[in-house]
């Protein structure tokens, strides 16, 4: 059986991994993106201005993590939304709208009992490498 090639990305236009896990992780043409808070990239720190603010952080550092692996916001397939207050979710979808606009990918939201450095959201991705197709 062939080996399947697997390779970790880094950018430093998203936060500098504080934990035992990588930016993310390409194993053939699958990225697997570790969920995103909405920090700073280069103070590390949460952005002020609340839920909103917040998910565009994590999705603009979501989106530097997918150039540095190689595509762009439409090849997430999938996506995870921790929310550590599900009555944001309306808040959290009006920005998520301006990241991923047509063909959306699947996606789960869950409220949690609490995410890193007190955090209001998180977003995960899961994308696949190369050019796709839409069909209906």
């Amino acid at each position: 059986m062939a080996s399947i090639k697997r390779s970790i990305p880094y950018t430093d236009k998203a936060p500098v991994r504080q934990g035992i896990y990588s930016q993310a992780v390409v194993v053939g043409r699958t990225v697997y993106v570790s969920g995103q808070l909405g920090l700073d990239p280069t103070s590390g720190q949460l952005v002020t201005g609340g839920v909103q603010a917040q998910a565009k952080q994590a999705l603009t550092n979501m989106g530097e993590i997918l150039k540095a692996a190689g595509c762009r916001y439409n090849n997430v397939v999938k996506t995870t939304v921790l929310l550590a207050d599900i009555t944001d979710f309306n808040l959290v979808n009006d920005v998520y709208k301006q990241f991923f606009t047509s063909n959306f990918p699947a996606r789960a939201a869950y409220q949690v009992a609490g995410l890193p450095r007190g955090g209001l959201v998180e977003v995960e991705a899961v994308a696949v490498l190369g050019p796709i197709t839409d069909v209906p």
